[in-house]
């Protein structure tokens, strides 16, 4: 796991070689085991190395081909590069990691090269003789890749501030994501809180030949094949476990100790069982523990640890050290985001353990409908063949709820306003922060967000899918790709942790998206996956109350962080996109206990507050 970065001059060579280690250095923490640079001609590329697979300096980064040609920055993992290298009999290989796999197979194979691919990554190729630059990112779009273009260069980095600490590219703020920040708590594609500033798609690629930026879409979510035979559930049910338990056999492939984060819960106590299952070694498990019993869930990670016979570690918190840590946490953001700082926070403890790579179970509820918007779908779809004869009653009815005032009143009415029963339709309002209506009550900014627009922009392409699927496709259209894995990335990165999620192996999101409705309904929590893994999980596991991480910020923002918040919302106040008086008088609302206003929608002002001051935006 790493930080890359590259400029590439289309006039002239690159006149300034430090420009490239300041990029590379404002991403040091993603990478502090090694450093190096490659300035030839117009190009300049950095590497940051975290390093986990081959751990010898042949194979630091940038690296180069055995002819010299070929230059490569790599960031994240290639988990079948040994399956990949036994195919590349003609390649004399020197090292024995994945980098020079994935540089040798592209060599092979060009762009067809990452039809191979099973991992997570986000690469750079330039070649010397042609003089085109070759970036990718991975199918899941686990691994981040940001880029900026006009007449003069073109500037990639695994993170916005890389490019900024360039001093190439002015520091705008982009008042459309802004709007997107605000109204679903992150920023999705293309948007970037810069402007100008681009976020590459997942599963996409770009090839940069003179001065033109050329964007090809590789593998699509949505055009998934559908086909697969799901007549037997028996069968189904032995798939997903093979699946599955090759997904995380796949995310073992290291040369350092790995561990596993372990809650107690469905998903991170299926990684854990089925890692001691294919693992030659006992595993290393991490959880957190605290003595508030309410947020306490370590007793069920340790039932987990004795069944599976796990290496344990358990770390006592309280709850305080969230507070504690807060301003580390939100420095952290390379972009802002509502949440993420219990990642960074369960991340750095494990850290500072000694592990550097851990696996989540982060994704089970996206792909095995754990969350109650799934079971809520399919209860709206049964209205779909009157939903247009009844427009007139569903137009008045949102408009009497515009009278109310409330955020849940306005995503009512939103609800009420959609055109039709369909998911690119009700997705945004299941995972929207702000109303539309209220968050123009709160700000300047209008318009639609990019998350309506690439939905409404699918013209149907969801309708192959069942319908537990749509919901599936739109969340990691949404919030999965934009705000937990981005959290993910960053927040881990942040303490040069790496991380990988078994749930987003790309062979196990298309077979689970092709499952039918009746096969994958959570009669109980995830009841597809649990059956899959009939056996393996004990059922006090299996049937217990999910708690998570619930903790009392509504109280803390009225007590110990009061201050914190309220310089910032008076701050914020002064922005000229923000209607100052209505913010403020929200915030005296929620201070005087008005159960219509959310701390989550306060802290969102916090947050980006907090963002535009640390980034020069005074």
């Amino acid at each position: 796991m790493c930080g890359i970065a590259g400029i590439l001059y289309f006039n002239r060579p690159v006149p300034e070689q430090s420009v490239i280690k300041k990029m590379t250095d404002a991403m040091a923490h993603r990478g502090p085991d090694a450093h190096n640079d490659y300035v030839q001609g117009r190009i300049a590329l950095g590497h940051r190395r975290l390093s986990i697979i081959d751990l010898s300096d042949a194979a630091n980064q940038p690296f180069a081909d055995h002819t010299g040609r070929y230059r490569v920055v790599f960031n994240g993992e290639i988990y079948n590069f040994q399956e990949i290298k036994a195919r590349l009999t003609d390649y004399p290989f020197t090292t024995n990691g994945d980098t020079e796999v994935l540089l040798a197979a592209y060599i092979k194979w060009g762009v067809d090269s990452l039809t191979y691919l099973k991992g997570m990554f986000a690469f750079a190729i330039w070649d010397t003789v042609t003089e085109e630059l070759f970036i990718a990112r991975d199918r899941m779009g686990v691994k981040p890749v940001y880029y900026f273009i006009d007449d003069e260069y073109f500037l990639f980095a695994s993170e916005i501030r890389g490019i900024l600490a360039s001093s190439l590219v002015p520091a705008r703020l982009n008042t459309a994501a802004v709007r997107e920040f605000l109204s679903y708590q992150s920023v999705g594609f293309p948007l970037s809180v810069i402007e100008n500033i681009v976020q590459l798609d997942a599963g996409s690629c770009i090839t940069i030949r003179g001065n033109k930026a050329t964007t090809q879409k590789y593998w699509d979510i949505k055009a998934t094949d559908t086909g697969g035979d799901y007549h037997d559930r028996n069968q189904v049910l032995q798939n997903i476990r093979s699946l599955l338990r090759n997904s995380v056999e796949r995310r073992l492939v290291s040369d350092v100790p790995i561990g596993a984060f372990l809650s107690g819960g469905i998903d991170s106590s299926a990684v854990v069982g089925l890692m001691a299952e294919v693992s030659a070694s006992r595993p290393n498990t991490f959880t957190i523990g605290f003595s508030e019993k309410e947020f306490d869930e370590s007793e069920y990670a340790a039932q987990i640890a004795r069944k599976f016979n796990t290496r344990h570690n358990q770390v006592l918190l309280k709850p305080s050290v969230f507070l504690d840590e807060l301003t580390n946490a939100l420095d952290a953001m390379d972009t802002p985001s509502g949440d993420g700082i219990n990642t960074y926070v369960v991340s750095k403890a494990i850290r500072q353990s000694g592990l550097t790579v851990a696996l989540s179970g982060v994704g089970g509820d996206e792909l095995f409908a754990g969350y109650p918007f799934f079971r809520q779908y399919l209860q709206l779809r049964k209205f779909n063949k009157i939903w247009g004869v009844v427009g007139l009653a569903r137009q008045l009815a949102a408009t009497a709820y515009s009278f109310k005032g409330s955020n849940k009143a306005g995503r009512l009415q939103q609800l009420l306003r959609a055109p039709s029963c369909s998911i690119a339709s009700f997705y945004p309002e299941f995972r929207r922060i702000f109303s539309p209506s209220l968050l123009s009550k709160l700000t300047h900014l209008s318009g639609t967000t990019a998350l309506e627009q690439n939905l409404q922009g699918l013209n149907g392409s969801f309708e192959k899918f069942p319908a537990l699927s749509q919901v599936s496709i739109a969340e990691y259209l949404g919030y999965t790709q934009h705000t937990l894995l981005k959290d993910t990335d960053q927040m881990s990165m942040a303490v040069s942790l790496e991380v990988r999620e078994p749930f987003f192996d790309h062979d196990l999101v298309t077979y689970v998206l092709g499952i039918p409705d009746d096969l994958k309904f959570p009669h109980t929590p995830k009841s597809l996956l649990v059956d899959s893994l009939q056996g393996l999980l004990p059922p006090e596991i299996v049937h217990r109350r999910k708690q998570g991480f619930l903790f009392p910020w509504a109280v803390w923002m009225k007590r110990e962080l009061h201050d914190f918040c309220d310089l910032r919302l008076q701050r914020m106040a002064q922005r000229d996109f923000i209607q100052g008086k209505p913010l403020l008088d929200y915030w005296a609302r929620f201070k005087k206990g008005d159960p219509e206003v959310r701390w989550m929608e306060l802290w969102l002002f916090v947050v980006l507050e907090y963002w535009m001051e640390k980034n020069g935006f005074n």
